[in-house]
């Protein structure tokens, strides 16, 4: 998951139909435009020069950018004032364009940069723990650190077909070992601080961390050079030199952060909230404010959560007892139902591959649905693959990784089999809408594929991501996917408990100082989630504060101008062409999302 990546690179599109259409790449511009498409591509220019993962993940490392393929960014706390300076030079830059005399077409561009250059610079310059721009409090968690990032980088995005690709992967293996001990140099002076992640984040980053170890011809760092390069045909032994930089390098760097985890444990406590860090109130605020580009408040938030839990129960309701599941509250029945073997796959390499089987089944049965709803379609072809078993445990059931934009790598969807219990058949179309389409595939490749500066290509901003993907649930239920399929609309219905419960519990832990244990039964209360299942949710919104809350906000948006355009255009409102407006503009701030949306309503009255 490149969380990082994901929250910074973000900037807003203009309309991309109608009487301010967006001028194509290259078309002739007035001069202010002209400066402003300038200075997004010098943007862009620094992001790859400072961060060579994304390079790869883009695509992009030929000509002059070949060496990048050979490195890691570092994480050094040098590394991270040089990132801050340079967000702060951007403000400056950004501050010299005259937005009065941008284009209208221009104009979301401008205030999306702005959004997230402004709000990264007010956050680095207050809080001087972790990395406060992403939200993100902790170096290192069960969720943070290269140890967890870097050999899941390596195995699913640093591709191999050549002998330099194959050195290349050697050399960031060794440089692996130099970034984690550069982020234990930065937890070490965090802790300074008084900021030490939750006592169980500490414990599930050691067990990630102790799986990382062991025999090196066992370990994924080596078998996925030795296997991939015997099969290209790449001469040379590069088991033998894994292994090697394996046992001399990775291993004595990943002992010490082990033993700084371990030596942190003692000062640790069960507090989940952020609200205990220095400043930890205003910190939670921010990283709210960031999550959801809005200016809601924690307790409207919570409340939102609670509304939005009471009105999908009473249709879960209505369901259970059409199923004649009567007994029980609705997160009792649902629980059950997560329980009942008729609807779960067997914890076997085998039933896990025909789970995915199943899952492409569904890719395939919505594909020839989409025209109803979309005019613009995806390029990109889109995989299902199973999380890697080494990083299974303190991932997510599901998340999804974009197309390189060379057409290298396709899109993939990947879901966590660590237990087929938490797969249950009835919650899998949901999961695969979510995901894949008319989800997140759709809607990152489309921005991909759009005549965008490459700046908005990459964009990203949760609540219009994360909010596109939950209100695609519902927009598989309205193009008919779960006819005559009650418990698959059920799975719909708890998926969208869960992102109700997330509002309910994340701003429990941070703003109302809940404990884990709290949050997890309030979460099971909710959506009928199993218990182990909840407690993995809940020890990722710990170390990743107001993330969570961006998805329910975003969807709920996204619904709400849906229905805006839907008002005020009557007989012209035209499914495809509102998500064409807002697709292939690329992401952006709900603030921004709304001005494209009234556009769109204009541009169709005309």
């Amino acid at each position: 998951m490149d969380r990082r990546t994901f929250l910074t690179t973000a900037a807003a599109a203009a309309l991309a139909t109608g009487a301010h259409a967006q001028p194509k790449v290259g078309t002739a511009l007035n001069a202010e435009n002209q400066r402003l498409r300038a200075l997004f591509d010098q943007i862009f220019g620094e992001m790859l020069d400072h961060s060579p993962e994304m390079v790869t993940r883009l695509g992009l490392h030929q000509g002059p950018r070949m060496a990048a393929k050979a490195q890691l960014t570092p994480a050094s706390i040098t590394a991270l004032d040089e990132a801050k300076a340079r967000n702060a030079a951007n403000l400056v830059r950004l501050k010299a364009i005259d937005r009065n005399a941008l284009s209208a077409s221009e104009l979301p561009h401008y205030d999306a940069v702005m959004f997230t250059t402004a709000a990264d610079a007010e956050a680095n310059s207050r809080y001087a723990y972790g990395d406060a721009g992403a939200g993100d409090p902790y170096v290192i968690s069960q969720l943070n650190g290269a140890y967890r990032s870097v050999p899941d980088f390596l195995g699913t995005q640093h591709g191999i077909e050549t002998q330099a690709d194959a050195e290349a992967y050697l050399a960031r293996l060794t440089q692996f070992a130099e970034v984690m001990d550069q982020e234990t140099e930065r937890s070490r002076r965090d802790a300074g601080l008084g900021v030490i992640p939750p006592d169980f984040a500490l414990e599930r980053a050691l067990t990630q961390m102790e799986g990382l170890k062991g025999d090196p011809a066992a370990s994924p760092l080596v078998t996925s050079i030795a296997g991939r390069a015997q099969a290209k045909g790449i001469e040379g032994d590069y088991a033998a030199r894994a292994s090697a930089i394996y046992l001399e390098k990775v291993i004595p760097a990943l002992d010490r952060q082990i033993a700084w985890v371990r030596s942190l444990q003692p000062q640790a406590v069960h507090d989940a909230g952020c609200w205990r860090l220095p400043d930890g109130e205003a910190y939670y605020r921010d990283a709210l404010k960031s999550s959801t580009t809005t200016t809601l408040t924690p307790d409207e938030i919570h409340e939102l959560g609670w509304e939005q839990a009471r009105a999908l129960s009473a249709r879960a309701e209505t369901i259970l007892q059409g199923e004649g599941l009567t007994q029980g509250s609705v997160g009792e029945r649902i629980q059950g139902l997560f329980k009942d073997p008729k609807y779960l796959y067997a914890n076997t390499d085998e039933a896990k591959e025909q789970l995915i089987a199943d899952l492409n089944k569904q890719v395939a049965e919505i594909t020839p649905r989409l025209p109803q709803a979309f005019g613009a379609l995806p390029q990109a072809a889109v995989e299902i693959r199973r999380v890697p078993k080494f990083i299974e445990a303190g991932a997510p059931g599901g998340y999804y990784n974009r197309p390189a934009l060379d057409g290298s790598r396709p899109g993939i969807y990947w879901i966590n089999l660590r237990d087929s219990a938490e797969n249950p058949s009835w919650t899998l179309k949901t999961l695969t809408y979510h995901e894949a389409i008319p989800g997140h595939h759709l809607q990152r490749s489309l921005q991909q594929e759009a005549d965008l500066p490459m700046l908005r290509k990459i964009a990203g901003f949760s609540p219009y991501s994360e909010g596109w993907a939950l209100y695609s649930e519902q927009l598989a239920l309205e193009m008919g996917m779960y006819e005559n399929d009650p418990l698959g609309e059920l799975g719909q219905i708890q998926a969208s408990l869960f992102r109700a419960a997330r509002l309910v519990v994340d701003t429990g832990m941070h703003a109302k100082r809940w404990s884990r244990e709290k949050a997890i039964e309030t979460m099971t209360s909710i959506d009928g989630s199993p218990t182990t299942s909840a407690a993995t949710e809940i020890e990722r919104y710990s170390v990743w504060p107001g993330q969570a809350c961006s998805y329910m906000v975003g969807k709920l948006t996204w619904l709400r101008l849906r229905e805006k355009a839907k008002a005020q255009l009557g007989d012209r409102f035209a499914l495809p062409a509102f998500h064409d407006a807002t697709l292939l503009s690329g992401a952006m701030p709900l603030t921004v999302l709304e001005s494209v949306v009234d556009r769109h309503i204009a541009a169709r009255r005309a």
